[in-house]
Formats: C-alpha cells, sequence, structure tokens
C-alpha cells in the first residue's frame, strides 16, 4: 500500500534556507510581493529571485504556475520553485498550485516557505493528492519520497488545519491503491480483508459471504460470480458519528474484481485494465476511510459487492434468468453487463436494511459513458433534483467533472424481456441511460438516489487533476463534500 506523503510544520528559519537540501519553494504574489523568505533567497542568489519577478516570463506566468531557478548560487539547494500565487486565490487554484509544487518536486525534499496564506491548507492538500506512488510490484529498490518541511509563521494552526485535508487525500490515496491492484494480488477474499483492516478507524466492518447472501435472496449478485473460483462476497461499513438513530447515507459500490465479460467474452485488447472494475467499491472505501478518519459527525453506511466474472462450466449463460434480491426476475442478455446485477441487490438490501436517507451508487459501469463524456466528466443519473444538485455543487467545489445525464420511461421500455420482468441490457443506443435505468428499477418509491457512472474517471491513461497515470480516486472528495455540506450536523 502506498504511504501518504508526511508533513513537517514548522516556524520559518531564514537562517536555514541556505543549507536547506533538495528543493525550496516560495509563493510570490502577481503583484511580486515577497514574504518573509523572499528577500532572504533573493539576497542569498544575488538577486536572481527579483530578476525573475521582474521579467516577461513571471509576468505572463499563470496563476498557480510554478517557475524554476535551478541550482541557485548561495545556496545548497538543487532548486528554488517559485510559485506565483495571489493571497486571494480561491481553494482550488491553491489546491491546483500544491499539485505543480508536487510534479516540480519529484524525490527530492522540499522546503515549502508559506507565509500566512488563507489557502495554505489547500495548497499542502494539493501536494499530498498528487505525491502519489504506486511502487508494491516494482523490483527495483524504491526510493523514498524527501521529506517535506512546510516552514509559516504558525505551524501548529496550520497542522491542526490541514488534519482533514490530509484525512481526505489519504481516503483518495487508498482508493488508488485498490484500484490500481492487479486482480491476482486484489481478490474478493483480499479486498474485503483491507476493508475490514479499516475498523481500527471506528468503522464497524461485516462480511456476508455466499452462504448468507444466498439466504438474503441475492441471486442476482451471486450470478455474476458462480464461474469464479473468487467467493462473491458483500461487505458492510458502518460509520455512526451523527445524531442516533438518525438515517444514514448509504454508498454503494460495484467491486467485480476482474471482469472477462463472462461467457460473453470481451477482446483480449484492453481486458489487462478490468483489474479496474472494482472501482465503485474502491471509491465507496476510500470515502469511509475518508469519514471516519476525520471523524465525521454523520451517519454513512457504505455497502459493496465483490465478485469476479470469469466463464467456466458454472458461469450463467446468456438466456438464463436469475431472480434478484426484490423478487424481480432478470434475463440475462449480455453477461458482460454484470455490474448491475450485482448493485440491484446491494442496493435492495442497504434500503431494506438501513432507511436511508439518500443513496448513491457508484460503478465503472458502461462503455457508453465514456464514448458520451470521456475522461473529463462522470455520468450522474438521479430521480432527485435537490440531492442531484448538491452532489453536482459538491463535486465542482472538489474539481472533479460530474455532467447530469437523463433519464425517461422510453429508455425503460428498452428493458421489457418476453420472459422475465426485466432484460439486463436495452440494446446499444443509450447504453449508459438503460443501465441507470435498470438500476433504477430497484429503488423504492420516495428513496433520493445518484447512480455515478465512474467508467471514463476511475482510472485514466493520462495524468488527471490530482493524480498521475492510473487510477485517480475520482469521487472521494465529492462524496466526503457532499456529506460535509448537506448532512453533517
Amino acid at each position: 500500500m502506498s504511504k501518504l506523503a508526511e508533513f513537517r510544520f514548522t516556524e520559518l528559519d531564514l537562517d536555514a534556507l541556505a543549507t536547506a537540501e533538495g528543493r525550496v519553494a516560495i509563493v510570490v504574489g502577481s503583484d511580486g510581493l515577497l514574504g518573509k523568505a523572499g528577500p532572504r533567497v533573493n539576497r542569498l542568489t544575488k538577486g536572481a529571485l527579483k530578476r525573475l519577478i521582474e521579467s516577461e516570463r513571471f509576468e505572463k506566468a499563470k496563476e498557480g504556475e510554478v517557475i524554476t531557478l535551478g541550482y541557485p548560487t548561495g545556496m545548497a539547494a538543487e532548486a528554488v520553485d517559485v510559485l506565483k500565487l495571489t493571497r486571494t486565490a480561491k481553494h482550488d487554484s491553491a489546491r491546483k498550485a500544491g499539485v505543480a509544487l508536487a510534479k516540480a518536486k519529484g524525490e527530492a525534499a522540499l522546503t515549502l516557505c508559506l507565509a500566512n496564506l488563507p489557502r495554505a491548507s489547500e495548497i499542502v492538500m494539493g501536494l499530498a493528492l498528487r505525491l502519489y506512488r504506486f511502487t508494491p510490484h516494482k523490483t527495483e529498490e524504491d526510493k523514498a519520497q524527501g521529506a517535506i518541511t512546510v516552514a509559516c509563521p504558525k505551524p501548529d494552526e496550520l497542522e491542526a488545519a490541514c488534519a482533514q485535508p490530509l484525512a481526505i487525500a489519504g481516503g483518495v490515496h487508498f482508493t488508488r491503491d485498490l484500484v490500481n491492484e492487479p486482480a491476482n494480488v486484489l481478490t474478493t477474499s483480499e479486498f474485503a480483508s483491507r476493508l475490514e483492516a479499516l475498523a481500527p478507524l471506528g468503522l464497524t466492518v461485516k462480511v456476508l459471504d455466499e452462504p448468507e447472501l444466498a439466504e438474503l435472496g441475492m441471486h442476482s449478485l451471486l450470478s455474476v460470480g458462480h464461474g469464479s473460483a473468487s467467493p462473491s462476497k458483500v461487505v458492510i461499513m458502518e460509520w455512526m458519528g451523527g445524531e442516533k438513530g438518525a438515517a444514514p447515507v448509504a454508498l454503494v459500490g460495484k467491486g467485480v474484481v476482474f471482469d472477462t465479460g463472462g461467457i460473453s467474452l470481451k477482446p483480449a485488447a484492453g481486458m489487462e485494465d478490468m483489474t479496474m472494475d472494482m472501482g465503485g467499491a474502491g471509491t465507496v472505501a476510500g470515502a469511509m476511510q475518508a469519514i471516519a478518519a476525520r471523524k465525521a459527525k454523520a451517519n454513512v453506511v457504505g455497502i459493496v459487492g465483490l465478485v469476479e466474472n470469469m466463464p467456466s462450466d458454472r458461469a450463467t449463460r446468456p438466456g438464463d434468468v436469475v431472480t434478484s434480491m426484490k423478487g424481480d426476475t432478470i434475463e440475462v442478455i449480455n453477461t458482460d453487463a454484470e455490474g448491475r446485477l450485482v448493485l440491484c441487490d446491494i442496493m435492495w438490501h442497504v434500503q431494506e436494511a438501513y432507511k436511508p436517507a439518500a443513496m448513491v451508487d457508484l460503478a465503472t459501469l458502461t462503455g457508453a459513458v465514456v464514448v458520451a463524456l470521456g475522461h473529463e466528466n462522470t455520468g450522474v443519473y438521479s430521480n432527485d433534483d435537490s440531492l442531484c444538485n448538491s452532489f453536482l455543487k459538491a463535486a465542482a467545489s472538489e474539481g472533479e467533472g460530474a455532467w447530469r445525464m437523463p433519464l425517461g420511461q422510453a429508455y425503460a421500455d428498452q428493458l421489457k424481456s418476453r420472459i422475465a420482468d426485466v432484460k439486463n441490457v436495452g440494446g446499444r443506443a443509450a447504453g449508459s441511460v438503460t443501465a441507470a435505468e435498470f438500476l433504477k428499477r430497484f429503488v423504492k418509491d420516495g428513496q433520493p438516489w445518484i447512480h455515478l457512472d465512474i467508467a471514463g474517471t476511475a482510472s485514466t491513461k493520462a495524468a488527471s487533476a490530482f493524480a498521475p497515470v492510473g487510477a485517480t480516486g475520482w469521487g472521494v472528495m465529492a462524496l466526503n463534500r457532499l456529506i460535509a455540506d448537506n448532512f453533517e450536523g
């Protein structure tokens, strides 16, 4: 598992800047004003800093951009990173500035000189989010990350202000670790064990095995894992930090640890990416870790269905009919549309057992949403305008792209089956919408609900706003913000 970067908060020692190793970073406003560290760095570099600030290069630099002075004369540091950022910068600009510093930092030690900036904690969070590496399967020596020293006027206050942002960043890293793991490591049993290991944070974690799932009637979920030697499991994580007896928010995640497509076998090209088909469950896990780590004053339940979709003599076939926990029968037209078969049962169970105030499900559900929205936005579907608008506001606040998509009876009609209550696919047209309509069938009347199709945003082939190539951890911050702004007492 990756380790969140460690930050040491200390008062600024001007004399130590000359001998600081690695990199030294200072913040300069668009007006060229320097904090306490700036004049000392300028003197040590024999005026190089002042020349930079007065240059056309600095004038044309964008807010949040880092300009580097390499191997500065008069300093032991290998570089001075000059971050252009005004005191009035908004939180998203400050966070992205931290990301820029992280990219410049690499593996070197960093002394970050922060004046009394209002958004200092967001800079630290941006650093923490971007300083992520997934290296447990690399055989060469894994170089340790250089230490990060944050020098500021009131270190105790800033350290306290950073506690919650760093807890959230830790949840994002946990999600990335889960999504990046190969399927031979992150089996259904290993996944469940990693979630059980969250209990010391104060979470109550329950693991339901196949006999219990069969007794509950989760035959739709169980049908997905019939072809695999890995046992299907459901894990429930409870955080009851809010008012006693208050209805919780339910977070529901698809956890297909590997998806071959089953009998409806996927093409070989790109199948290796299907290790990320548990991204919904990974996001729920990261959100629950963040919520517990920051001791949220809210009641939240996370439930994930962990299965593996494999072809074998026991696997579910196209044309089979399975019965959901709700009691609806489902004609399985395509075994590669398996995520909805997992979600429908755990969605029904969490409604029956917890009667949630709101329910949000997440899944790498369809390739169709990637065609529609690419890798910039998650598809958002909802039966409740107020809840949906609150989520979209939370996602925008955290810099996580999300776009509302339609629902409607015409789409639901595409799922009509000749021999069962419903088909699991509705044809090629509007595939992500018909998938959402399938799930909507398992939402009780009056239950506020959001479906998030994260197939395009859970893992990317290019670096994203806050993450290197690979798993992004998309959704952890948005879900945390939704709960903080709307469900905490």
